[in-house]
């Protein structure tokens, strides 16, 4: 029996937002509306947890009000006929929702919360975080999501997936956000790379492929046109 094709599919918020969540970045962007230091480093929640709460905590209800699209479906299909493994800069839940099996989640899970003490110690985040709701250690609960200045745990887990790729899939990510744009270097010089983005900030290289449509559209392209 031949070896399935390993599609590693890399996802960024461009994916989410056809589902109706609202992007960090870009016009309207959250954080056009919010200093990044005030809701999403350690810094900020130690100076005022509550406005980070109800920060999270939004999202969170935001999140469970959409459904997954065309774009998540289409990729949790192709495990029919391929391995797959997706590896997510969202902290959204849509890829599981939609049944992809294999998810990588690179800035955390807003379906997780977690104890300030310890970053393994995480629950489900299936209602608002108050001040006061503390985990088994004593601690405060925050979001389970890697904010700026922490480091991104799963990194070497990713590094690892995309140096086994033999199609590498970019699906809504501006790619300028480090060190999780880095991962388009791990990818091996024989296989390909396709870049779905109606803005893609990369739009030529080797072996690499540009489809300038959003993601729903993008990848009804990639799968009818160029996969097997």
């Amino acid at each position: 029996m031949s070896k399935k094709k390993h599609i590693v599919f890399f996802t960024g918020a461009g994916i989410s937002q056809e589902s109706g969540l609202s992007t960090f970045r870009g016009q309207s962007g959250l954080w056009d509306n919010h200093k990044i230091e005030e809701i999403a480093s350690p810094e900020g929640f130690a100076k005022n947890p509550q406005l980070v709460l109800d920060f999270y905590n939004s999202r969170n209800a935001e999140l469970q009000k959409v459904m997954p699209n065309e774009a998540h479906l289409l990729i949790a299909k192709l495990e029919e006929k391929y391995d797959v493994t997706v590896i997510t800069q969202n902290i959204d839940d849509l890829h599981e929702r939609a049944g992809s099996t294999k998810v990588v989640h690179l800035h955390g899970e807003l379906m997780k919360c977690r104890s300030c003490k310890d970053e393994n110690k995480f629950y489900p985040y299936d209602k608002a975080i108050k001040i006061g709701d503390l985990a088994e250690d004593g601690s405060q609960i925050r979001p389970f999501v890697v904010w700026f200045g922490e480091q991104v745990p799963k990194m070497d887990e990713a590094f690892a997936i995309t140096e086994s790729a033999d199609l590498f899939v970019i699906v809504g990510s501006s790619m300028v956000v480090y060190p999780a744009a880095s991962l388009l270097l791990s990818v091996p010089f024989e296989s390909e790379t396709v870049y779905i983005d109606p803005n893609p900030s990369v739009d030529h290289g080797i072996n690499l492929l540009v489809i300038k449509e959003k993601a729903s559209v993008g990848m009804q392209i990639l799968i009818e046109e160029y996969l097997p």
